[in-house]
């Protein structure tokens, strides 16, 4: 295909996304935060450029030079894996440079050949793009129906599987907001022997005692594989997949993401290890937070289109892509950063407006966000 053919294609699917009201751009932060997952507000507080000055104080390096196996690796690394460990009740952990990289390094390298990885239909999108990189076979079960992932397992057993099932869940789902039913999960886990992985990104630091997320009570069973992402409420950058050492060793060895990615800087290793200890130590900050949720979700009750229990992420089912974004640029131009979700993101049918409470906000300014939805949001 000649170059101008090629680059002809791309601007005809461009061109179609934007007839459907799909094409995404950058836009520059503007208004209110009610998009970020900044939750506890720390991304830019004081409290995280102390520690940043800190970290640069004791000689620290902004980069690394390198991959953690060549001259990359750093004690800044090193302490922040122990301490995060520690504080998340597992024998090991492993730093990476994002989320993203960190699901594909757990989902492309530790299910084996023959093994069998039921996921739940709402995961992370990193999480898919890692199991394809695997070799398990990979099956999807309904959201947070733990009947369904044990149907899956058996099923799969009686049509010859003997390999290793994993069972990969999010234990608070980012665009609905509601919880994995972990418990539950963690049964079915143990009745089919399975490994249990279980993203933390959005209940890390909000969630749990010194924040350490929903899973807190399963994280030291040796058949528990966790991911805490040190980008939203830790207000930072980087995920910490805490797990048996051994499967800390084994991704060592034989993640691709991890083996051959420049090592994430030392002084972000530093501020992330300082987020943590600053996270713990102010249950404060989670019952403000909460008691903004509580004011938003009276507020939005009639409006929510699904029944997330306490959480900080409120969804507003629109359902046509083009009214969910002419309803989102118009709350923007009222001042209010408000971004509409479309498809593939979320399910066909269901665009809708994710509003995330952080700290950055006032009740002040989520009355007033309530008002101006309410004004806005006349019949399609």
């Amino acid at each position: 295909m000649p170059i101008n053919a090629f680059f002809e294609e791309q601007a005809a699917q461009l061109d179609s996304l934007k007839r459907g009201s799909r094409l995404r751009s950058l836009a520059p932060r503007s208004g209110k935060d009610f998009a970020s997952n900044d939750y506890l507000g720390l991304a830019g507080s004081t409290l995280l450029h102390d520690a940043l000055r800190e970290g640069m104080a004791l000689g620290l390096p902004a980069g690394s030079g390198g991959s953690r196996l060549l001259r990359g690796n750093h004690p800044a690394h090193e302490a922040l894996e122990a301490e995060a460990a520690a504080h998340y009740g597992t024998e090991a952990a492993l730093f990476m440079a994002t989320g993203f990289a960190a699901n594909a390094a757990i989902f492309a390298t530790l299910p084996q050949r023959g093994d069998l990885v039921i996921y739940d239909a709402l995961i992370h999108a990193s999480a898919h793009d890692g199991m394809k990189l695997g070799r398990a076979e990979t099956r999807a079960a309904a959201h947070n129906d733990p009947q369904a992932f044990d149907d899956a397992i058996t099923a799969w057993r009686a049509c010859g599987g003997t390999g290793r099932a994993w069972i990969a869940v999010e234990s608070l789902y980012s665009m609905d907001g509601d919880r994995a039913p972990l418990g539950d999960l963690a049964q079915v886990a143990a009745r089919h022997e399975a490994i249990l992985i279980i993203d933390e990104a959005h209940a890390t630091g909000v969630f749990g005692t010194g924040g350490r997320g929903l899973a807190e009570a399963l994280a030291d069973q040796p058949n528990v594989i966790t991911l805490h992402t040190c980008g939203k409420a830790l207000g930072c950058e980087g995920a910490l997949i805490c797990a048996p050492r051994v499967a800390i060793d084994f991704l060592v060895n034989r993640a691709r993401p991890f083996i051959f990615s420049t090592a994430p800087s030392p002084l972000v290793a530093h501020m992330v290890r300082k987020a943590i200890g600053l996270v713990a130590s102010h249950d404060d900050w989670r019952e403000d937070l909460f008691a903004r949720v509580a004011e938003a979700r009276s507020l939005l009750a009639p409006r929510l289109g699904a029944a997330p229990a306490d959480t900080q992420i409120l969804p507003v089912i629109i359902g046509e892509d083009a009214r969910t974004m002419r309803i989102a640029s118009a709350l923007q131009r009222q001042g209010f950063d408000i971004r509409g979700i479309r498809p593939p993101t979320v399910p066909q049918g269901t665009a809708r407006l994710r509003i995330s409470i952080t700290r950055n906000v006032t009740k002040g300014d989520i009355g007033a966000l309530c008002e101006s939805l309410d004004r806005i949001m006349i019949p399609a």
